[in-house]
């Protein structure tokens, strides 16, 4: 979730004991409207579609087949997503690309105006 978030740095969990980074005032629970509060308060919200949309960027959430958050993919400048797969690299591809058994299937579409950029903030 957090390479989707521009954030480099940690690693974003709502885990229960609070070990990893969950923004502040976003309830730590595996819920796809948890997900979708913590990527709001970085000026996200819900969209209809992941088509590219000129002067926005979007990040896609999937889901299990039980409606529980798996992975997170943030949209590229050229249409195409980006996803960091655990602690592997980074990797680009189709937003479906991922869908399957161990992701799920994309669940929630987010997208906010697009952000300029600096090496000293991750957003």
């Amino acid at each position: 979730m957090a390479w989707a978030a521009w954030d480099s740095d940690r690693w974003w969990e709502p885990d229960t004991f609070g070990i990893y980074y969950w923004p502040p005032n976003v309830p730590r629970e595996a819920t796809l409207e948890a997900s979708a509060l913590a990527y709001g308060t970085l000026g996200y919200g819900r969209c209809s579609d992941s088509d590219l949309e000129v002067g926005f960027e979007k990040v896609a959430i999937f889901a299990d087949t039980s409606g529980t958050p798996t992975h997170a993919a943030r949209q590229l400048p050229n249409g195409r997503w980006t996803s960091k797969c655990g602690q592997l690299e980074d990797i680009e591809h189709g937003l479906d690309g991922l869908a399957g058994d161990e992701y799920g299937h994309v669940a929630v579409i987010l997208k906010r105006p697009l952000q300029r950029r600096n090496a000293s903030s991750p957003s």
